[in-house]
């Protein structure tokens, strides 16, 4: 045997051993280059081998998103699994039954990968088995991925007998835009214990695996913690920053710099998905002390018009809202001037176009161009950006806001908790909009909220270039 034949015997036994150095051996044979691991990597590899051992029987492992959770301990560790126990049974799910039906096809497609054969050879897949979501070994293993909330019926997680005979292994059960909704995170929880639960077929022995970035107090991770379900569970907590050493997790994939950045951008979000400590939400989200007040404006770059129309113009809704904000040369979001009302269709164009000329005539070279006005397509709302379109000339632009309004408010509050949002001093709608922004709650029991959104829209447009999440998106990775 050659010294070349000899190193990859000993790789494709230390691979079939050490479910680590699977992970290693694995990468480098299907992709072709080394894994770019770090410490951490090593740490949810053991956790994992604790569980194959029986040592463990209810494991969660917080860390941040995009840290190779799911390729280590979904696709990795279900296939390294099976090549230990070929008939193991796993039910895997996640917030999103497409999420984890492809997670479940990439541990088909490892097992399948020639490589993969080298280190166990002797299991095999089912030829007659290749969908997505569920897929079968020779020997009667079995891997079903499902969907928080999706139906289970007929499928079992381990065997009733001892040693390792699968898991059940839950990947990120909360959609991270939907986790701060009281009824959709009760759901989750909800089907865990009525549903996902009673799919051990040894209720004693069949381990449970929660991996998952963290995104409330009471997300399905800080539930079962708190003993939610009445078991004792054994915690990873992985923090993208080591506030007591200042170092990074992973500083190949986020520096200290870009961590203290996007904790800068999302306090929020950067306290639970980074650090794995979710913040409680009150009613002080926004803070009027960050905003700051000017008596005199600096010059701008441009102006925008921003808007948001009501449904209907009853007591209890909300009002229709125009804001004028400018872009300083500073960088800031300015807000200028604002109109608020109750109005119907005819009386709610003449008030928009009325607010549009009247800034139009502003001294542009103080004041920047009055670009456009932004107003949401919905509701009346749309046939307000119709009306205009055939009768005026002023520039519209439809919005569609995609995400919940909680969720907008987080994206872009570390803008205003940076001081980069002002507002005038002594204008006659300050006090009532810094009111307005004070009362906000996540739960939806403030009494208005409609000057919220064009704040929002402004300081996407104006601050965050374009949007807060982009910012987020381009530091995160």
């Amino acid at each position: 045997m050659t010294a070349a034949a000899e190193e990859r015997y000993a790789a494709i036994q230390l691979a079939r051993a050490d479910f680590y150095f699977f992970s290693r051996w694995m990468f480098l044979q299907r992709k072709g280059f080394k894994w770019m691991r770090a410490p951490h990597h090593k740490m949810v590899c053991d956790a994992l081998m604790r569980v194959f051992r029986g040592e463990c029987k209810r494991l969660v492992i917080n860390i941040p998103p995009r840290y190779s959770k799911t390729e280590l301990a979904v696709i990795n560790w279900m296939s390294w699994c099976l090549g230990k126990v070929p008939d193991a049974e796993f039910i895997h799910t996640s917030y999103a039954a497409q999420l984890a039906s492809n997670n479940a096809w990439q541990a088909r497609e490892m097992v399948a990968h020639e490589a993969y054969r080298e280190i166990f050879p002797e299991t095999q897949l089912r030829s007659d088995s290749s969908a997505k979501h569920e897929w079968r070994t020779t020997q009667n293993g079995i891997v079903y991925a499902t969907g928080s909330g999706g139906t289970i019926t007929g499928y079992g997680a381990g065997k009733h007998r001892p040693g390792f005979g699968g898991a059940i292994i839950i990947d990120d059960p909360h959609k991270a835009d939907e986790a701060n909704s009281d009824v959709i995170r009760q759901g989750v929880l909800d089907w865990f214990q009525n549903t996902l639960e009673s799919r051990k077929n040894d209720p004693h022995n069949t381990p449970i695996i929660v991996i998952m970035q963290r995104l409330h107090e009471k997300d399905l991770a800080g539930w079962l913690l708190g003993g939610g379900n009445g078991e004792e569970w054994e915690l990873l907590s992985l923090s993208a920053l080591d506030e007591s050493t200042g170092q990074p997790l992973w500083p190949e994939k986020h520096t200290v710099e870009m961590l203290e950045k996007m904790r800068a951008a999302n306090p929020y979000v950067f306290s639970g998905q980074y650090q794995q400590r979710p913040s409680p939400l009150g009613g002080g989200i926004i803070k009027g002390a960050w905003m700051q007040r000017y008596k005199q404006l600096p010059v701008l770059n441009y102006r925008k018009i921003f808007a948001d129309t009501a449904q209907k113009t009853k007591e209890h809704n909300d009002y229709s809202v125009f804001e004028c904000w400018g872009q300083g040369e500073d960088g800031k979001a300015y807000l200028l001037d604002m109109i608020r009302g109750k109005w119907e269709a005819p009386e709610l164009k003449r008030r928009a176009v009325e607010f549009w000329n009247k800034h139009l005539a502003f001294d542009t070279h103080q004041f920047g161009s009055l670009r456009a006005m932004a107003v949401e397509d919905k509701a009346s709302g749309t046939g307000l950006i119709q009306d205009i379109r055939l009768t005026c000339s002023i520039p519209i632009l439809p919005i569609e806001r995609q995400k919940d309004k909680l969720t907008r408010v987080l994206d872009v509050v570390g803008y205003i908790e940076a001081g980069r949002v002002c507002i005038p001093e002594d204008a006659p709608f300050t006090s009532d909009f810094v009111a307005e922004c004070e009362a906000f709650t996540p739960n939806d029991t403030h009494a208005h909220d409609d000057q919220i959104d064009p704040m929002c829209d402004a300081i996407n447009d104006m601050v965050a270039s374009g949007n807060a999440i982009e910012v987020w998106r381009r530091l995160a990775g």
